[in-house]
């Protein structure tokens, strides 16, 4: 949800009958929030404010303090709250608590959590609903670490054997929406980007703050000498500046002239490592979250509102001054914009980029993580169930009626009947000669009245003419989903059409053949295609169908075969499983 940098649209305050109706939904949606926690995210007489942003999402917050509850598609019926929320009412959502702490590594990477990475306790696992909101914990951490939506219910999951995929991640410390607001100083939850951990386990032994704002109470300075010690316990990076036994609160002590040189270095690190010259014009926010933010050193935070510019568009117009960068006001969006950047200043021929060193995974890991981090690859078989046409042939070898086979297998059959029968043709032993039930099984019904039974067939015929007697089935098989089904597979239909203005859409329905998601399909085509999608109930049929604005047909159609379905290209095509106009 929040993986890339997204534009806000428009920023509002909140209407006395919209706040109403804003924690009406919060308080139907969260039985488990009472009012008090409900008026402890959103005070009675603080100013609520909305952000819309171009996917649809809502973005909900204390006017000059922390987002606490976000909007999936702005209809109200997907909000969520933030991990800043969760941590000031840990209880708001129930909660799943993993195996270990190192599978949240995974989960604020952005990985959906998968059941075998769940600690499942001695009573079984917890009652749930498909599409309920539920909270991720690391062990002995009572403060979420993310938010989701469940994917099927607790009788679907024992039935699948507790395994797949459990909660969507929608939400997770860390993503761009964490990023946003990273300027606003955490107390007690910078450190830990501070420290490198020792132990994988690095969030199972982290108590992260009940509350997301700073106060001068007495608990608080309590939470300060308890991060203390737990930080002494880990050790300081060696690209810090400052000494190792410096304390989290000194690193957070900067001046202004100290973090205005931060801000100068991490702009030209990510100038000469990550802004491409293809990639400009770009937005201001974009630059700031996707390219200085991740350039800044461990242990700093930088928070412009503290550096002697105040502002965002006052530094990019500072450097702009100067002739490093080039700027200019979007005056539609109220945003500076980074244009172009002079490559040949002396500030930038002269900076001398670090090499970030990239953090080894620990491949020691238990089969959860694993299975967290391999991709849901796709399986398509072929299956066939005997008939009454074949049956008789099944029986006589000992073969099980009731159970599924594959053509190889059901090639197995006939040929050990034929062993059995010894019907092989003595002076050819290509041709099989063909006795009343093998005839029968081969072609009864199959032949016009009046015209002759077949007495003998080549062996090089006699396997597929066999299958076609037996009942079609297909198994689809996507990691640990599997699902049976009668007939032949069905195609995925794509089709491309006009609409008024000359403006082309691009419809896609079928995926559920393929256990695939529409509205997961739909976001990641989304963020693909850099386009607005939707998806909506086939009228009259089972199943949806995801519209994509822009003629885009032939990306989509591989994209599928190389991303989502996982097979051959030739093989789709000979299989017909992509089909379009």
């Amino acid at each position: 949800m929040f993986k890339k940098a997204i534009e806000a649209k428009s920023h509002q305050r909140l209407s006395g009958a919209d706040r109403k109706k804003l924690k009406r939904t919060i308080r139907d949606r969260f039985p488990r929030a009472s009012d008090a926690d409900i008026d402890a995210l959103l005070p009675p007489k603080a100013e609520i404010t909305v952000s819309k942003f171009v996917n649809r999402v809502h973005l909900y917050g204390v006017e000059g303090s922390f987002p606490m509850f976000f909007d999936v598609d702005g209809r109200g019926s997907e909000i969520f709250p933030t991990v800043f929320a969760l941590w000031k009412v840990p209880e708001m959502l129930p909660s799943f608590i993993l195996k270990g702490g190192e599978v949240s590594q995974f989960i604020i990477g952005g990985a959906d959590l998968m059941f075998p990475g769940i600690n499942i306790p001695a009573e079984g696992l917890p009652s749930f609903l498909a599409g309920e909101p539920w909270a991720v914990k690391v062990p002995g951490n009572p403060s979420p670490i993310a938010v989701g939506s469940t994917t099927m219910s607790t009788a679907e999951a024992l039935k699948a054997g507790i395994s797949g995929k459990a909660l969507r991640i929608t939400h997770y410390y860390r993503d761009l929406l964490w990023e946003s607001v990273e300027g606003h100083y955490v107390p007690n939850a910078g450190f830990l980007e501070d420290v490198v951990f020792e132990d994988p386990v690095f969030l199972s032994s982290v108590q992260v703050p009940d509350s997301c704002e700073g106060s001068g109470d007495s608990s608080n300075h309590e939470n300060d000498e308890q991060v203390t010690t737990v930080v002494g316990g880990f050790k300081v990076t060696d690209n810090i500046a400052a000494d190792e036994s410096t304390t989290v609160e000194e690193q957070h002590t900067l001046s202004a002239e100290d973090l205005d040189a931060y801000l100068d270095k991490c702009l030209l690190q990510a100038l000469h490592t990550t802004v491409n010259d293809k990639d400009l014009p770009m937005p201001g926010s974009t630059l700031w979250s996707n390219h200085v933010l991740p350039c800044r050193p461990s242990g700093i935070t930088l928070d412009i509102k503290k550096s002697s510019h105040k502002k965002l568009s006052k530094w990019l117009q500072a450097k702009s001054s100067a002739g490093l960068i080039s700027v200019r006001e979007d005056k539609y969006k109220k945003e500076t914009v980074l244009f172009s950047v002079n490559r040949r200043h002396l500030d930038y021929l002269s900076f001398k980029p670090e090499r970030r060193q990239e953090q080894k995974v620990d491949k020691g890991g238990d089969q959860a993580v694993k299975e967290t981090q391999s991709p849901k690859l796709l399986e398509v078989s072929e299956i066939y169930k005997p008939s009454i046409h074949v049956n008789p042939i099944f029986a006589s070898v000992g073969a099980d009626t009731g159970k599924l086979y594959s053509a190889l297998e059901a090639s197995d059959v006939v040929s050990k009947y034929i062993e059995k029968g010894n019907l092989v043709k003595p002076m050819s032993k290509s041709i099989v000669v063909l006795d009343p039930t093998l005839c029968d099984a081969l072609f009864k019904g199959a032949i016009k009245k009046g015209s002759a039974y077949p007495t003998e067939i080549h062996k090089k015929d006699l396997g597929s003419t066999f299958v076609s007697r037996m009942q079609a089935h297909h198994i689809v098989t996507r990691g640990s989903e599997s699902v049976v089904r009668k007939g032949s597979v069905r195609t995925i239909q794509i089709l491309t059409e006009r609409r008024q203005g000359n403006k082309k859409v691009t419809k896609l329905s079928g995926m559920e053949t393929f256990l695939m998601d529409a509205d997961a399909l739909a976001s990641e085509l989304q963020k693909k295609f850099a386009c607005s999608t939707s998806v909506t109930e086939l009228p009259g049929k089972k199943g949806h169908e995801v519209l994509i604005q822009g003629g885009v047909i032939d990306d989509l159609g591989r994209h599928l075969v190389e991303q989502d379905v996982k097979l051959d290209l030739e093989f789709a095509e000979a299989k017909g499983l992509i089909t379009g106009p």
